[in-house]
């Protein structure tokens, strides 16, 4: 069996993240968004599976091996399709169709090139699509042509894709706007007027235009797909209603924004199908609207002593030690936090979850070295160690005394000598 040519056809195209990949159910049950040093949890899965044993492989059908000709050619296919102007064509594409014949994915590919530019940055994702859906394709060819005059009834609001423009106004000002500025009307149905000159400064100047009913139909209907959620009369929450395709099948509400404590009380909510990697999101982001990562560690000791919802929290630790092992091997505070996880994983004998964590915890961490002086040989070592040739495996700190010698110099409880 082969895999797609096209291996950008695996990825969810509705997440902002192009790291984000499903992951079949039969090895994790969920999705993975990370940074670049991560892996997903079906690797730990992998991991265990792979100690079973060879899997018995008779009965399949062979397939040939892949000569070093088609090979190169492969690897030809996956040049052209990463190539950035190859992408451009393709967004030139479904720019040049009439709004009624944008299909599905016309309208994905349009909104993954359309959120990179500065005039759609404090969009959100289901106002883009609705814009992306009734956008006009406009090239002006020739440098110095004027697009609106001083004083023109204005009938569209207009975004620079390529090229740039000039606005010169009336009291003798100018102003340049490049790729992703944007002009024209404001979302209102108020006749309004040209003040300055607009015209081209460079040859092929692109842009995407926008009627004014459509831009203000879209603009100011935002608050019926919007669910907001309050505590003593108080928003805390928004929540966004989606619709990832016209069929209706896949909608729901993903939260947009909400208060730092809110955030973290939604870690061990019921997600939405069009927000399926919520967690992995917050793990990734969270170091810029919280202090401490302790202010969610803390929750989440809190909330596992609760027996609903024992499985949701030790989900999101595993995620967080699989994907940003850095925020607990730096931290002494949080490496006591782990332990802490560890212990209650012991303690409700939650055996499964916690080989897991435990190859996580090996897969992710690193060599190095430390050096701890005594000044003399009786003097205590102020750690335990377990294992050994007699015990049939190697040999680990058990134990570190807090606030000790041993502690300072870096040495933690689970580290292989």
């Amino acid at each position: 069996l082969q895999l797609p040519a096209d291996l950008t056809k695996m990825h969810l195209t509705d997440n902002p993240h192009p790291q984000v990949t499903h992951v079949p159910s039969s090895q994790s049950g969920c999705s993975i968004a990370s940074d670049s040093g991560s892996s997903s949890l079906s690797d730990i899965y992998q991991a265990t599976e792979s100690e079973m044993g060879d899997v018995d492989l008779t009965g399949l059908p062979e397939a040939p091996v892949d000569s070093e000709d088609e090979e190169e050619e492969e690897d030809e296919d996956i040049d052209r399709t990463s190539d950035p102007l190859l992408g451009r064509d393709v967004v030139r594409e479904c720019l040049e169709k009439e709004p009624a014949d944008k299909t599905d994915d016309d309208i994905e590919q349009l909104l993954e090139f359309m959120h990179q530019l500065p005039a759609f940055a404090n969009m959100t994702m289901s106002v883009r699509r609705e814009l992306c859906s009734v956008m006009i394709f406009e090239v002006v060819e020739q440098a110095g042509a004027i697009i609106l005059e001083d004083g023109q009834e204005l009938d569209s609001w207009y975004v620079i894709l390529n090229g740039t423009v000039e606005i010169s106004y009336p009291d003798g000002k100018s102003e340049s706007l490049c790729m992703g500025n944007s002009f024209g009307i404001t979302p209102s149905l108020d006749k309004q007027y040209m003040n300055g000159v607009v015209r081209t400064k460079v040859d092929d100047c692109q842009f995407v235009c926008i009627a004014q009913q459509d831009y203000w139909r879209i603009l100011n209907h935002v608050e019926k797909n919007t669910h907001k959620v309050e505590e003593e009369g108080e928003i805390v929450m928004v929540k966004e209603h989606r619709e990832l395709d016209r069929s209706g099948t896949r909608k729901g509400h993903i939260v947009i924004k909400a208060t730092p404590e809110r955030l973290i009380m939604h870690l061990i909510e019921e997600h939405s199908i069009v927000d399926p990697t919520y967690i992995e999101d917050f793990l990734l982001t969270y170091r810029t609207f919280l202090t401490s990562p302790l202010e969610v560690g803390n929750k989440l000791l809190e909330w596992f002593t609760v027996d609903s919802l024992r499985d949701k929290v030790t989900r999101v630790v595993l995620l967080w030690v699989n994907n940003h092992f850095n925020d607990f091997e730096g931290d002494p505070a949080m490496t006591r936090f782990l332990e802490e996880f560890e212990k209650n994983l012991e303690d409700t004998k939650m055996k499964g979850h916690l080989r897991l964590l435990n190859i996580a915890c090996a897969a992710k961490a690193k060599w190095r070295q430390i050096t701890l002086q005594k000044p003399s040989r009786d003097s205590p070592l102020f750690f335990s160690l377990l294992g050994g040739s007699d015990k049939g495996f190697g040999i680990f700190v058990e134990t570190v005394e807090i606030g000790s010698k041993a502690a300072e110099a870096g040495l933690k409880r689970g580290d292989q000598v």
